[in-house]
Formats: C-alpha cells, structure tokens, sequence
C-alpha cells in the first residue's frame, strides 16, 4: 500500500513542536511522492508547509481513527508511534479520568495526584476471578492476572512496578498486596493478611522521606514475597530491601526532609513515655532542619505515630523494643547536634560535658570520654605497630555523620528482619507473588552513586523486560504457526557489560577504594584509559576531567566522580562501632552482632537485603584471610551480587510489569505535562514495547471477529461457509501486498497501519450507502412535500375566490344601505334645525314674562316690610320706657332690703358666739365621755352604778344637743334664705335673657330639624337598601366560604392521606432495613456456627481417638437443644425448677447467646410493627374525623358525647369478657371426660346449655345496646351542626325586614362578621391540629430512627473491634441485655400465675355448681326411672378412631424418623411422586401427637432433632439447588401448620372447623416457630448463594458480550489482552442460556410446593443479581459503553420481562430491580450534546447515581465513525446539574446484597386426616392415631 494512498487530503497527521511535544495537523491537499513540503493545517486553524527531510524523506506518522482513541490497550491502535501512544494516554487522563492503560503486557499507571474511589472492597470482587482482557486497565487486573497464574500454572509470580520519585509505585504495590489479601485470605486466624498489609506503614516511616518531587518518596527499592500454600491463601512474606539512601541521615536538600521517623518522634515529645528521651522541636536538630521543611501540608506527624506503633505492635514488636529503637532513633538526633572545635589545622575537640553527646551517651548507655575521644582521634595499624592519631574538625564531622548512617542502616536492617519474622509462614510455602517497587530511571542536573547504582538496576530490568517481551512474540508467532523474522530491539547488554563486566566501572572502582591513595580523580582517569574511544557508550564531557557519561537505554547521563569513592566504601572507624558494642543498653550491640553474618553473601542471599559494609579500617591484632577480604566489600560488590539475586528470582518467575508515570512535577491534580510523561515513557519502556509490537504484526484478528467488522466489505458471492477461507479471499481483494498480514491458524495478523488502512475502506463503504440513503430519502421527502404544497395551493386557490365573491356582494350591499343612510340623516338634519329655533323662540317669550312679574313682586314686597319695620320700631321705644322705669324701682327695693338684713345679721351673730360656746362644753363632755367608757371596760363589775348614771347623763346630753343642732339649723336656713334673696333679682335677669336667646334658638334648631328628618328618612330608606344589597353579598360570601371550607378540609384530607401513606412507605422500608440487618446477623451466626462444627470436625481429626460403636453427635444438635429449652422455659412455669439446670449441662453458650439476641431482636421488631401499624390506624381514624366534623362542638355537648363513647367502649370491654367466659365454658366443657357431664342428655349438660343460652342472649341484649349507643352518636353528630356558620338565608332576611330601626341593622351586620371571623378561626385552629398531629408523627418516626442509628452504631463499634473483642462485647450486652428481660419475663410470669389461679378458682366454682345442679336434679329422678334410662358411658361413635391427623412413634425411634425422613430423603422422588411438603406434614402431625400426650420433652426433642438433621443436610449438600429449595418450602410449611394449628385466633381464620379440631391443646410452640423462621431465613440465603454462583458465570456472557442481535454491534479493534468474544461459541453462554437457567428454577420451586409469595421474592432476588453483575461489568469496561449495546441490553431486558410475563410475575418487583440496568441502556443510546439533553438525561436516570452517570458518560466508545463522543463541557454540565442530589458516591451496585425475606402466612386447605405415608419413605414404625 503506497503512501499515497494514506496521505490524501484531510488525512491526519501528527508532527514535532517544542513546546507540546507532538501536535496534530490536518493536510491540505494530496501527498505525490517527490513531494518536499506538505500543505498542513493546524487544530488552531494556522496553515503551515511542513518540509520534509531531504535525507531520510520521512513522512509525519499518521493519527489513529477517532474510534481508536482513548483505548483501553495500546497496542490496539492502528498506527503505533510515540504521539500515537501520548496523545492515547492524554485523552484517558484528562477526558476520561481514567488513570490506568495497558501496552501490551505492561499496565501504565498515571498518578492522578487525588484520592479516587476505584479500590473499594466492591471494585475487587468485581476484578476478582475476572479475565485480564475482560475488564477496564486496573492494578487489581495485573494482580488477578498474577494470582490466576499462580493457580493454573504452579509457577511464581513478580509484580515489577517501577517508575520515578512521585509516580505512586508505593501506592501501586501497597493495592496489589491489598488485593491479595482480600481475595486469598489466610490459612490461619493469624491474620497474615493484616500484618503484610501493616509493614507498610513500618517500612514507609523509616524508609520514606518528603523530596521536591514527593511527599512521601521510596528512598530504597523493595521486593515483597507474599507466600502462599496449596490452597492459595496468604501464609506468610518475606521481604528484601536495596540501597537505603543512608545519606539522609546526615543530609537534605532544600524542600526536602529526613526519613518521616524522626518527625514522628520529634511531635510526639510532649508524651510521658518519650520524655527520656529528651526531644523537642524538629528545628532543634542539625539532622532534621537542613530542608528548612520540616511540616507537609495534610499530614499529622503524631498521628501517623501512633499508626506506627500499631503496626509495630500487630507485628510483634514488643513495647520494649519499641522503645528502645526510639532511644537510637532520638540518639542519632543528638548525636547530629555533637559540635567540634578547632584545636589546630589537624586536630579537634569537644567542649567538655557538651549536652548533645552526653544525652547520646546516655541513651545509648556507653562512656562519655570514651565516645569524645574516638570522635576526634583514629587508629591506625601499620605491619609493625599501632598509633592513635588525632583527626581535623572536618574529618571529625564526616566521621561523626558515617557513624550516624551506619546506626541507621544497621537499625533499618534489623527492623526488616523483625517483620520478616514476623511476617514468616509457620507452614510449608507453595508459591509466592512477589511485588518489586524499585526506582526508575533518574537523570538529574548532578549525577552520584546513588543514581548510578539506580540506572544500573534500571538496565538489567529492562533487559528482562525486553527479553520477556521478545519471547511472548516468539511464542505468539509460534503458536500460530507464522513464518516471522527476527525482530531488531534494542539490547543492552552492552551497557550492563560497560557497567559489571570485568575492568568495568564497579570493577575498577573496587580497585580503586584498596588503592591506599586512590582518589575520585584518579579512578576518572582509569576510566577514560579504559573505556573512552573504545566503547560506543562511555563518553567524556568536553569542560571537565571528573565526570562520564553512559548511554542508557532511556537516555544519555552525566556522572560526577566527586564522592564515588567515599560512598563506595561507607568507611567508618572501627574505634566507635567498638564503644557501641560495649553498650549497656541491650539492642544496641544486638545490631552489630550479626554483621558478619550480614557482610557474606551466603547470609545476603537468605536474609533478603542488600548488606551495606562498615569500615575499611584493619582491627588492631586482624591477620589477612578470608575475614578482612569479606569485611573489605564495596557498596558497589554488594548490590551487583543482591541485583543479580533479584534478576535469578525474576527470571525464575512469570513477570508482570507496572509502569507508574508522574504527569506533572507540580503534584496538580489530572494535570497532563506533555514534556515530562513522554521522558519517563522513553525511560520506562513502554515505547520500546511499542516499537518491538510495530516492527512485528501488532494488530490481530479471529476469523469471526474478522467476518463480523468487515462483512461489509463482501459482497454476497464471497461469503463462504469456510469463514477462514472468505477473510483470505477478501483480504487477497483489498490488500495487495501479502507482506502486510498473515494468516494463522486462529487469527489474521496484520503490521502496523493496515487496521487504519480496512477501517477507512470500512468508513467509506458506509459512508456511500449512507449518501445513497440519504439521496433516495431526501428525494421521497421533497416529492411528498410536492405533492403536500401543489394540493396546498389549489386548496388556497379555492378559498381565495370564494373570499373575492363575496367581498364584492358586501360592496353592493353597502351602496345600497350608504344611499339609505344618507336620506335619513338629511331629514333628521333639517328637523332638527326647525325645532331647535322653536325651542329658542318659546325661551325668549318666557323669559320676558317672568322678568316683568318679578319686578311687580318686588315693589309689592318692600312696602309690606316698610310697615313692618315702623311696628317693630314704635314698639320697642315702649318698651325702652318700661324697662326703665322699672329698674329704678328694683333698685329702691333692694336698697332697703339691704339695711334690713345688716341689722338681722348682727343678731344672728350674737347667736352664734352662744353656740361656739355650748361647742367648746360639747367637746369636753365627749372627752370625758371615752374616759368613763375606758373606765367602764376595765371594771366593769365594779362601777355597774355609775354605768347607770352615765347613761343617763348621756341620754340628758343627747337631747341638749339634739336641740342645739336644731338650733344651728335653723341659723343657717336663714342665713341661706338672705343670700338667696339678694342674688334673686340677678339671676331673674339673667334667666330672661338666657330666655330670650334660647327662644331664637329654638327656632333655629326647629327648621334644622325639620331638614335634618327629611334627609334621616331619605338616608334611612337608602341605609335599608344598601343593607339589603349587603345582605345579598353576604350570604355568596358565606356560600363562597362554606365552599372554600369544604373544599380546604377536602384538601387537608387529601394531604394528611399522601403525607401518611408517604409515611408507611418510610416505615416499610425502615421495617425493611431492619430486618435486613437482622438477617445478615443471622447470615454471621449460621457462618459462625458452621464454622465452629468445622473447627470441632477439625479437632476431633487432630485427636483422632474415635471410640468403637460411638457416634458423634453434631455441635449444632447441643447448642440448638440448649437453645430450645431456654425458650421453652418461658412459656412453662411448672417446669421451671427442672429445666433451669439443663442449660447449665449444654455446651457453646456463645451459640445460644448470639441466637436469643437475633430472637429477641425479631420481636422487638414485630412489636415496633405492630405499634407503628396501630398508631398509623389511630392517625388515620383521626384524618377521617377532621374530615367529617366542620367546627367544633359546644363544650356540655362535647362532654356528654365523651361520656356516651366512654360508656360504649366500657359495653365494647364488657362484651369481651363476656365472650372469653364463653369460650372458657366451651372449653371447660369440651375438656371435661366424664361421660355423665358430657352426654348431651345428662342434667349438668343441660344446667350449662341453660347458662350458655342465657350469656349468649345477655350478649346479644349487649350488642344492641351497643348498636343503640352508636346509632345516637350518629344522631347527634347530624344534629351538631355548625349554627352560627349555618345561617338560613330566608330567617336573615325576614330579621332584617322586621328591623325598622338603623342599630339593629348594624348589628345584624356586625354579627354576619363576627360569624365569618369564627369560621376563620375554626379552620385555623383545625388546620393547627392537623400540623400538630403530623409533627407529632415526625417526631415518632425521628426517635425510631435514632433508635435504628443507635442499634446500627452499637452493630458497627463491634465490627470494628478483633473478633475476640467483638465476641467479648457481644456477650456483655447480652448479657446486660438478657438479664433485663429475664427480670420482665418474671414479671410477666408472675402475672400469669395470678391470671391462671383466677382462672383455676373460677373452673372450680363453676364445677362446684354444676356438681350441686347434678345432685339436685339425680335427687328429683325416681330409682325406676335410673334403672330404665340407658347409660352412655363414653359417646361410642368417636371419630377421632378412624384418624385424628396424628402419627405416633416411639422415643427410640426418634433417630430412625430424622434419618428417613429428612438426612437419606432424596428430594427429586418426593417432589414429582408424592404431594409437597409431605415431610413437613408428616413432622407436624408427630409433633401434635406428642402434644396429645403433654409430652414436653418428646416435643423439644422432635423439634431440635428436625431443625439439626435439616441443617446437617444443608451443610452436606448445600451446593444442590433441588435440596436447598425443597427444604426451604418443607421449612416453611412446617412454620405454617405450627401456625395455623396454634389455636390463636388470627391463624385460624382460614381453617374449617375439622382443621380447628386438629389445633394444639398443650403447647405454646410460638419460640419454635421463631426459631423454624430463623432456620427458614437461612435456607434462603443459603438457596440465593447456590443460585447466584450458578447464574454468575452465565450473566456477563449472556447479558453484555453476546450479540442477541447479530449485526447491530461492530467489533472494534483489540490489542494484545483479547477479550471474550460476542460471538457464541459452543462453550460460551447466551441468553437463552440464563432464560433456561431461570425456566429451571422456577419449575424446581413450584414442584416442590414453594409459597408464590416466597417464589416472588426468589425472583426478585435473581433479577437483582442479574442487574446489579451486569451494571457493574457496563461501569468496568469501556468496550461495552456505546449504542449498540445499549440496544443489546433493552433487547435482553425486554427477553426478561417476557419471560415475567409468562410466569405471572410482573408484579413480584422483579422488573424494578433492573431499573438501573435500564436506564444505563437508555444513558447510552439518548442524544448527549445540548443542555435539553442533560436536562432529560437527569429526569430519566433517577435509579442511578452521580458517580454511574458520568462513569458511563466517560466511558462512552462510538463502534462506528459516525457515532460521536461526549464532549467534557457535557459531562461538566450534568455534574453541575446533580451536585445537590443526595445519593451514593459508590460507584458499583452491591452484587451480594440480599433483600430481607419474609414468609407470609399461607394456610393449607389439607386436611390432616386424608394424608397417606407412602412405604417409600420406610416410616413403617409410624402409625397412625
């Protein structure tokens, strides 16, 4: 295929740009070779001539069809270059968020820098057991992978997970091994698993550090080996570890810390434990402060102390070495803070009782001067002699700091060995998955060792990634039998032999660190005599002689040689390492004893960590051997002896590779820098697997999957029945070169770019027909709309002319009536002129005439008035006359009146004085008066004569004064008659002028008056009308407002009713969750249980001491039996003293305990039913009388109708106690066993039948009175009806008429208003109570809510706690808790032995009666009447002889019935032969005659045997399907009898009276039926377990991956991890599969007589799983996310709702469960662009949540061209738009969920007498009674 063909105008390409790296271009026109620039247009819209190379002339690589990108595998694209891969890694980042892609074998692993919920517990069950090609890119894939491996191949397993500082390797390799530990477990309660997981946070706190690049960086590289025994669960680890960056301790960059360690110990100094060791703030510390960063942002160093000290723990480390690993710790703190001073240029010293080396001293327990001196001096040993010499401060310093580093590493390496022995499997190890988290490739500005040693590592694991490539392809090629040629890679062995070969760079700088003068200098130069212009990859610099530089396989680096050396030896002096192992303190010389140990290679191979040597210096008395040349190992030996150890345990592995990419060197967040990922793609690799995959045949196709993508491309001729031979004959068609592809004996491999070449042929054969539908329709919607428009316009034609014709009538018509017009307007005119000069000429005339009239009235008018006027005068100057004269005559009077009354003044003034005296005497005979009265009270027996004597005197005084005070009076009525005398004559004048003013007032008013009672009566007569009006409006204001009332409590009633049945739901589904819980805490106690018979089997086979002819009995049977009897305890109070010692002889208290809690919890539940049922009934009852009643009632009403209903439910209680008299009589009499009471003609019979018709009559006079009281409540609740609301309009207006007067009126009005405000306030006030009753249902609902929280938290503190600690708590409450109720159950005991003495008084005096009737009427009966009357002695024809619905058994047989008939029954024979739930039957009429028999113990002993062999068979065979469901329908008809033959009223509505005759007499069996439910819910989940792993693998195959419709989903192109193909092959399943499957199940359940209700929940249940497996596999593989599927997926849902259809199960609530499922399907195929469509999309997916919505948005994958993807703003639209919902974040639904059971009551129509035992049970010792 020629170039020209694929650079064609508007192709894609990518080319080269600084700044983005790659950028994609569009061309212009037509590429023809010999072309030397190419027409480009950028994204940007800038065109741009694109020169090619005049050399190589190498085209721009080509992009990849928009399909392709963001696929999951990348060696699925088409077109496999650098920008191919970067720019398919951008759009899976920043579009998709999706972190994780594969390249081939290679998972590529971005770090997102943010915390995503994609490694929950639900996300590994999910990858659990799942193909690697199957499911999304995830690190839980590659570990799946791993483990699968390990299990099918037996060989072990490496995870290498490599990359730089701030990839996330540690974050990768901590998930892998939590993945193993969920998935495997541990074979032993050692939690092995918990203590792998917890060396991390060990190993991260002493090995990790902050550097600029991370926070928390890996400074040493770690391989993790998780062993694992036969049955492949978690038995043990072993870990090694390699180059600990010791340099640190002493050292820190700018921005960076020291190991977390030491932060840890430094903000946790304020503890009481820690004050010893002296520590303070980390700015304190020379070793701590040197990165001036000594806090990182979110993280708590005390905190992330205590993790470390609980993993320490959970590990074994003891508190005490805990503390002592503290101590070095803190030591090594101070000893960074030991200062030295200059004593001269070659010696030092330390300042005596310096601070910082005596608390080292002390912490490390050794001599002060004896540390003090060997820091400032060393020895040194000649051949011939020894000698101290003393150091300068700087050596002293370096000194100081080596030893500080090889504290450290010594310590680092003793704690690795600590938690590999803790970690060590106590069992044989049978494979192992290793986890090797290593550094990558480094390149910094400065290059050391640590780098070198690090790319050293780098090149040998690439050079076994490479070769572990190159064989996959060789394999792959072979096995499909493909000519290939060998492919050219890069091989770096090479630069491995640069490096370790002999006379390479480790080898001549081993060599020179024995040189006794070797120098970094001199080795430099070795190195350019050795290496340079002899070696291609060993360069020099140009500016400099002490650096060199090797080509790695990543890329060119510059080494600096300064330090090589030193830190190739780690020299430190021997001097000091001797005063440490002198220690007092025990674990510091336990560090030093093993090095030797550590320094020879065998122990490095099995301790598993790189050995790090400690000095070059000679010990004093040392000969030359094998020990000093072992002590003298370089760094450099060291870790080239541990790397090729790692590479032997690699290649002895199956690898698996982890590449981590850091995005961006600025820790944002889905931030992709370009730049940086493509540097660390080069170095990883990934691009090296990319280039070896192109130069082969990258892309590779089945057959079918071939056929099925390109079957457009054939033409009906081509197919074949041979499908191998069709694709070669149209590949042969389409691709001319052969050299291109190849075809092997499975697939069709094709090179690079060939896929691209098909898919554009595909697109344009599409694309053709597309433009030929697209023709041929628009051409039929243009002739349609022809012919619509030509029919259009004749009808508009029509109408218009008919519209023109009469148009032009209507001008006719007009004319005519204009002429008309205007005739009668012209006469209309001039009549109208004529008479208005009529008018005016008859208004002159009038007016004249009245003008002159006028002027006569005048004159006529002014000489009457002028007559007036003198009258007027003439009199009033006579009167003048008069007045005067007079009033000289008045004066002359008064003048002498005067005179006379001076002079009668002064005599009354005389008198006066007389009188003031008599005063003056008065005044004194009263003050003597009360002086004599005093005297008189104090000796009154005394002075009685001179009492007498007072009195009369007082008498004689009370007549003085009575005429004195007549006297005064008299004075004064005259004196008042003087002055009324001489003010008379004024005030006569006065009151004729008031007179005189007063008359012309008069008259004014009189006219006012007159005027203002015309006007009263006219505003009277207007006032009436007006409230006529009002009166009017007023009764549609009151119609208007009795309607809005009615229509209010309509409303109200309306609310209460949605807002109560909102309520229930509420409470249904609390009632739900609660029951949930209740049966996984009954799932965990039958787990529990199960597990405990396992252990005890277990125990019983490690003893192995069976006894002959002995039997073990099962654990459950003890436990169970102890259980029962508790319960049945309560019920039975005789028995008490003799059943309270059996519990006390049972065995696992623990069983019974956690099962009365699940008991108890179940009736508490029932009872908070039961409550919340009755109170919703009474909220209800109230609703519905707030509806009935408009206002309220008048209180004395009210009252006597509270009365009347107290004494109706007084009658209602009276008639029941009458009714359980009757009863009680009935059962008295049916109980009785003589045959002289029983016979129905003996007298006694008679006496009672007597008393039974006279109480049943008593009880009907009841019952009427009853009815009589109720029918008056309905009386009087029609004849309360609201009067001042009710108003009749007809008596209103009648008052209003009769009222004449205006007040009455106004107060009619007023009391209209006053009636309104009171119909407001009812309503108000109703509407109040309304609120009030709803809050009060709030509140209710809120405290069982908090009641559910509070039992909820309880249930989680004790999951959170060990298993021992939850046990122990556990038992405690119950305990707290049992005891509680044992003290409620006495009472109620107590109570009941009262009731049942009463009862026993009553019985007795009831027969005592009847005794005495007997005697009485046998006394009566003449002895000839006795000797001739026939004696009945028994009723002879008894039917309960033919069959009474019992069977009988004897004890012994108890055994051999549970053996038959439940452990050997096989449940197919019984099911299709016999009718269902025979055992049951059968089991429940033993049962009732053991009851028969007041059997107790015969009863427990059925009981606890049936539910232990139901178990033992469950347990034996419950995998079996068949088994499970025909137990769990036996169990429950069991539950049902014991129910319906109990002999309580509420079962027994439903039985005919021979089934009420079959009811149990003895004993309350109701903690057995708790217990039969219990077992009943277990089945269940036990019957949903075995469905579910049957349906598992059928649903991911049959409901996603196969094509129901073939054709409609095109298979895209894959890469190197295949996935299960859609197309069905034989041993793949469908759909017809899991409908089959289903068919199965339900024709299992209803033959074994399974109740419909619990078949329903049984579908349910598998509809779920069905939808919730197949919604997560949707939300895990971006393969499946386009519209094709989701047309697959309503098509298979719709299959399922058919086959519910069919069934009659639509209303099972099965559907609803794939609601989810649904609207997924839905999500895929609606239009996603516009804000319409989020709108809609939001409204429709309301069963999903946030997280599912935009998981499938961003995993939506057009198949085709033509299909579009969603834009990013569109998913940032429909967050936007769901951020306030309050759902889930989960993002999978959990698929082992199971909804709570329930099992309805469902009596049987049976009846026990008609029931045969067929022989083929062998229950022949049975016989029936």
């Amino acid at each position: 295929m020629a170039a020209s063909e694929l650079y064609t105008k508007y192709a894609r390409v990518w080319i080269s740009d600084p700044e983005e790296v790659w950028k994609s271009a569009e061309l212009l026109k037509d590429y023809k070779p010999g072309d030397k620039v190419l027409q480009l247009r950028l994204e940007e819209g800038k065109d741009l001539e694109y020169c090619l190379d005049p050399k190589t002339k190498e085209l721009p690589p080509l992009r990849n069809p928009d399909i392709l990108v963001g696929e999951n595998d990348l060696t699925a694209l088409s077109y496999l270059h650098e920008p191919a891969v970067l720019h398919n890694l951008k759009v899976r980042f920043i579009d998709s968020k999706l972190i994780y892609t594969y390249c081939g074998i290679v998972l590529v692993a971005i770090n997102p820098y943010e915390q995503l919920p994609i490694y929950g517990e639900d996300i590994i069950n999910a990858y659990s057991g799942q193909n690697m090609g199957d499911m999304d890119p995830h690190i839980f894939a590659v570990a799946e992978e791993a483990y699968k491996q390990m299990a099918r191949d037996e060989r072990n397993q490496s995870i290498i997970v490599s990359g730089e500082s701030g990839a996330g390797k540690t974050v990768s390799a901590k998930y892998a091994m939590r993945y193993f530990a969920t998935v495997s477990g541990s074979a032993s309660e050692a939690n092995v698993e918990e203590k792998v997981l917890a060396s991390n946070p060990i190993m991260e706190s002493i090995g990790n550090a902050k550097t600029t690049r991370n926070d928390n960086s890996s400074r040493f590289g770690k391989y993790i080996e998780i062993g694992f025994d036969k049955r492949y669960r978690i038995i043990g680890a072993n870990m090694r570890t390699y180059l600990l960056e010791k340099s640190r301790v002493v050292f820190q960059a700018e921005e960076e810390r020291n190991y977390h360690i030491f932060y840890q110990l430094c903000a946790s100094a304020a503890l009481p434990e820690f004050k010893t060791l002296r520590l303070g703030n980390a700015n304190y510390f020379h070793y701590t402060k040197q990165g001036g960063s000594p806090v990182i942002d979110g993280v708590d160093d005390a905190k992330e102390m205590v993790n470390t000290r609980q993993a320490c723990t959970l590990l074994g480390i003891s508190d005490s070495y805990q503390m002592g690993i503290f101590r070095i710790l803190a030591g090594i703190l101070h000893l960074g803070n030991v200062e030295f001073g200059s004593r001269d240029s070659d010696s030092c010293t330390i300042p005596p009782k310096h601070e910082p080396l005596t608390i080292f001293c002390d912490l490390m327990g050794v001599e002060y001067e004896e540390m003090a001196h060997w820091l400032c001096h060393r020895k040194l040993a000649t051949a011939t002699e020894t000698y101290i010499k003393p150091i300068s401060k700087l050596h002293a310093i370096n000194a100081r700091d080596a030893l500080a580093k090889h504290i450290y590493a010594n310590l680092f390496n003793w704690i690795v060995d600590h938690v590999n022995k803790a970690l060590h499997a106590t069992v044989k190890q049978h494979s192992f998955i290793g986890v090797l988290d290593i550094y990558g490739f480094e390149t910094f500005e400065i290059n050391s060792f640590e780098q070198f040693c690090i790319n050293y590592a780098n090149e040998k694991l690439q050079q076994q990634f490479n070769m572990h490539v190159f064989k996959l392809e060789q394999e792959e090629y072979m096995k499909e039998q493909i000519p290939w040629t060998l492919i050219d890679f890069y091989d770096n062995q090479p630069c491995i032999n640069l490096i370790e070969a002999k006379m390479g760079i480790l080898d001549l700088l081993d060599e020179e660190c024995k040189m006794p003068k070797g120098s970094d200098d001199t080795w430099a130069q070795k190195l350019y005599n050795t290496h340079l212009n002899k070696c291609a990859l060993f360069e020099k610099p140009r500016l400099s002689n002490k650096a060199f530089i090797i080509k790695h396989f990543a890329d060119k680096v510059e080494y600096q040689c300064e330090g090589f050396l030193e830190k190739n030896k780690d020299t430190v002096y021997e001097e000091q390492i001797k005063v440490l192992k002198s220690s007092k303190f025990k674990l510091l010389p336990e560090l030093f004893q093993d090095e030797e140990k550590v320094l020879s290679p065998t122990s490095a191979t099995s301790s598993g960590r790189v050995p790090l040597p400690r000095t070059a210096v000679k010990p004093v008395k040392a000969r030359p051997g094998q020990a000093s040349k072992e002590h003298k190992k370089t760094v450099g030996h060291q870790f080239r002896n541990s790397l090729h150890l790692l590479m032997e345990t690699l290649n002895a592995t199956t690898p698996h590779y982890v590449r981590c990419i850091k995005p961006n060197d600025f820790k944002f967040p889905f931030t992709f820098d370009e730049k940086r990922a493509v540097q660390q793609l080069r170095a990883c690799g990934v691009l090296e697997t990319i280039r070896i995959s192109a130069a082969g045949f990258p892309s590779r196709w089945t057959y079918q999957e071939f056929f099925s993508r390109y079957r457009v491309l054939m033409k009906q001729r081509d197919v074949l029945s041979d499908r191998k031979q069709t694709c070669k004959n149209v590949l042969e068609k389409l691709i001319l070169d052969k050299d291109k592809y190849q075809f092997g004996k499975t697939k069709i491999f094709f090179r690079a770019g060939q896929v691209a070449y098909l898919e554009k042929i595909r697109a344009d054969k599409l694309r053709a027909a597309c433009i030929r539908i697209q023709k041929t329709i628009r051409g039929w919607l243009m002739r349609k709309k022809y012919v619509r428009m030509r029919k259009a316009a004749i009808t508009i034609q029509r109408y218009v002319r008919g519209y023109q014709a009469r148009c032009y009538a209507k001008f006719l018509r007009r004319t005519r009536a204009a002429i008309t017009i205007q005739k009668f307007q012209r006469m209309y005119v001039v009549r109208k002129r004529y008479l208005c000069m009529r008018a005016a000429t008859i208004a002159l005339q009038a007016l004249l005439r009245g003008y002159m009239t006028r002027n006569k009235y005048q004159m006529m008018l002014r000489e009457h008035k002028s007559i007036i006027i003198q009258k007027h005068v003439r009199g009033w100057l006579a009167r003048v006359h008069y007045h005067r004269t007079l009033k000289a005559i008045v004066y002359l009077q008064c003048c002498y009146r005067r005179m006379m009354a001076k002079r009668e003044l002064k005599k009354l003034k005389i008198e006066a004085r007389s009188v003031e005296r008599y005063k003056k005497l008065h005044i004194g005979l009263e003050n003597k008066i009360m002086q004599l009265q005093r005297k008189i009270d104090e000796q009154n027996k005394e002075y009685k004569s001179l009492l007498e004597k007072l009195s009369n005197l007082e008498i004689t005084y009370s007549t003085e004064t009575e005429k004195l005070r007549s006297d005064v009076e008299r004075l004064r009525m005259s004196e008042e008659e003087a002055k009324n005398a001489t003010n008379h004559v004024l005030s006569l004048q006065e009151e004729i002028a008031k007179l005189r003013k007063e008359l012309h007032q008069t008259q004014s008013e009189k006219k006012t008056i007159e005027e203002w009672a015309d006007k009263y009566k006219h505003e009277t007569e207007q006032l009436v009308s007006e409230l006529k009006e009002q009166n009017t409006l007023l009764k549609t204001e009151k119609e208007e407002l009795n309607r809005r009332i009615h229509d209010q409590a309509r409303e109200i009633t309306e609310t209460m009713e949605k807002k109560l049945v909102e309520e229930t739901k509420q409470l249904e589904l609390d009632l739900n969750d609660e029951r949930l819980r209740y049966q996984n805490l009954l799932n965990e106690f039958s787990r529990l249980e199960e597990r405990y018979d396992d252990l005890k089997d277990e125990m019983n086979l490690m003893v192995n001491i069976p006894k002959p002819g002995h039997k073990r009995t099962d654990s459950t049977h003890s436990s169970n039996e102890s259980e029962y009897t508790f319960s049945s305890e309560i019920t039975e109070v005789e028995d008490l003293p003799v059943r309270m010692e059996e519990p006390s002889e049972k065995k696992a208290p623990l069983d019974m305990s956690l099962f009365l809690k699940l008991q108890k919890r179940v009736t508490e539940l029932e009872q908070e039913k039961q409550s919340l049922q009755d109170e919703l009934d009474r909220k209800e009852e109230q609703a519905l009388r707030a509806k009935a009643k408009e206002e309220e009632r008048p209180p004395i009403r009210g009252a006597e109708l509270e009365y009347e209903s107290l004494k109706r439910q007084e009658l209602e209680s009276e008639n029941k106690k009458l009714k359980n008299e009757l009863n009680e009589l009935q059962k008295a009499l049916t109980e009785t066993r003589s045959p002289e009471v029983t016979a129905p003609g003996a007298p006694a019979y008679r006496v009672l039948l007597d008393q039974l018709t006279s109480v049943s009559e008593e009880l009907e006079v009841r019952k009427e009175e009853v009815l009589i009281l109720r029918s008056q409540l309905v009386s009087q609740k029609e004849a309360i009806q609201p009067k001042n609301t009710m108003t009749d309009s007809t008596i209103l207006l009648e008052d209003v008429q009769k009222m004449k007067d205006k007040g009455e009126i106004a107060q009619a009005y007023i009391g209209l208003k006053e009636t309104n405000r009171l119909l407001e306030s009812q309503l108000q006030s109703q509407k109040k109570s309304h609120e009030n009753e709803l809050e009060s249902l709030r509140g209710e609902i809120q405290s069982l809510k908090e009641e559910n929280n509070r039992q909820q938290q309880l249930l989680a503190q004790n999951l959170q706690l060990p298993p021992e600690a939850r046990i122990e708590a556990s038992l405690q409450h119950e305990i707290t808790r049992l005891t509680n109720e044992n003290l409620d159950l006495m009472e109620q005991l107590e109570k009941q032995d009262k009731t049942v003495r009463k009862l026993k008084k009553q019985l007795k005096v009831f027969a005592k009666k009847i005794g005495e009737l007997e005697v009485g009427q046998m006394e009566n009966i003449s002895p000839g009447q006795i000797i001739d009357e026939p004696i009945r002695p028994v009723n002879i024809p008894r039917k309960e002889k033919d069959f009474q619905g019992m069977l009988e058994y004897k004890k012994e047989d108890e055994q051999k019935l549970v053996k038959n008939l439940i452990l050997e029954l096989k449940p197919r024979g019984v099911a299709v032969n016999l009718i269902p739930g025979l055992p049951a039957y059968i089991l429940f009429m033993c049962v009732r005659h053991a009851d028969y028999l007041n059997d107790d113990q015969k009863v427990r002993s059925l009981l606890t045997s049936t539910i232990n062999g139901i178990k033992k068979v469950l347990k034996k065979r419950g995998d079996d399907f068949e088994t499970v469901s025909f137990w769990l329908s036996n169990t429950c008809r069991f539950l049902h009898c014991l129910k319906q033959y109990s002999g309580e009223e509420g079962f027994m509505k439903h039985n005919t009276p021979r089934q009420n005759e079959h009811c149990l007499t003895n004993f309350d069996l109701a903690e057995y039926r708790q217990v039969l439910s219990d077992l009943a819910i277990q089945i269940y989940q036990q019957l949903v377990r075995v469905l579910e792993n049957i349906l598992q693998p059928m649903i991911v195959s049959g409901m996603l991956e196969h094509e129901t419709i073939q054709g409609v989903s095109g298979v895209k192109p894959t890469g190197l991890r295949k996935r299960t193909s859609s197309i069905a092959d034989e041993g793949t399943y469908t759909l017809d599969s899991i409908i089959r499957q289903l068919n199965s199940f339900h024709s299992v359940m209803c033959q074994h007589g399974m109740d419909p209700e619990l078949i329903k929940q049984v579908v349910k249940q598998m509809f779920y799983i069905i939808g919730a497996v197949t919604l997560n596999n949707l939300l895990l593989r971006k393969d499946m996310c386009s519209w094709s599927k989701g047309m697959q997926i309503r098509y298979n849902v719709s299959q399922l709702e058919e086959w519910l259809r069919d069934k009659n199960l639509m209303n099972s609530g099965a559907k609803e469960t794939l609601e989810p499922l649904i609207q997924a399907a839905q999500l895929l195929q609606v239009k996603k662009k516009t804000d319409e469509d989020a709108e809609a999309i939001c409204s429709m997916c309301n069963a999903l949540t946030t997280a599912q919505i935009v998981k499938v948005l961003n995993l939506y994958t057009p198949v085709n061209e033509f299909e579009e993807r969603v834009l990013v703003s569109f998913i940032r639209t429909i967050q936007m738009r769901l951020r306030d919902r309050k759902d889930s974040p989960q993002l999978l639904m959990d698929a082992k969920h199971i909804f709570p059971v329930t099992f309805p009551f469902n009596p049987s129509s049976l009846a026990l007498e008609t029931i045969q035992i067929p022989a083929s049970l062998g229950l022949g010792f049975i016989s029936r009674v």
